[in-house]
């Protein structure tokens, strides 16, 4: 088991103390709608396929000020009880900065932005709302397990 997957149980067993519970995870059907539909809306587009399976196993994260991404309400096929801060629409609201441009986001917080630099080719950590780097990962998973450690 990857370590955030570890981590994320950690978190759906808080959520289940406070008779929450995490989101359902995104269908591959959905996933495919939505990576469909990001050339069109987004100019530049990498996916790792690691959010790929993290979307397969929670439709994003929404937990202690820590935001992670999922799946546009509009490609999911049932309707979902809470909000869903998707993907494609949150990239296109922070690409309403042209400096923002140059990265992917994955998630937020209150403090900082978890995102792919498109120019560096590296996933960063960036201080919200400044843009100042903070931070480097190897990977999408390692950016995902610092993010979550940071909230647990």
């Amino acid at each position: 088991m990857t370590r955030w997957k570890e981590l994320l149980n950690k978190i759906a067993s808080i959520e289940k103390e406070y008779d929450s519970t995490l989101s359902e995870p995104a269908t591959k059907g959905e996933i495919t709608k939505m990576i469909n539909s990001l050339k069109e809306k987004l100019d530049q587009v990498f996916i790792p396929d690691s959010y790929l399976d993290f979307l397969q196993n929670v439709n994003g994260l929404d937990f202690n000020g820590l935001v992670i991404y999922g799946v546009d309400e509009s490609f999911l096929d049932n309707p979902v009880t809470e909000d869903v801060h998707g993907f494609i629409e949150t990239n296109e609201l922070w690409y309403e900065n042209d400096w923002q441009k140059q990265y992917i986001f994955f998630g937020d917080s209150d403090t900082a932005w978890y995102a792919y630099d498109t120019k560096e080719t590296r996933y960063v950590e960036l201080d919200k709302p400044s843009g100042t780097h903070i931070q480097s990962f190897e990977s999408f998973d390692a950016m995902l397990v610092d993010a979550l450690k940071l909230v647990l």
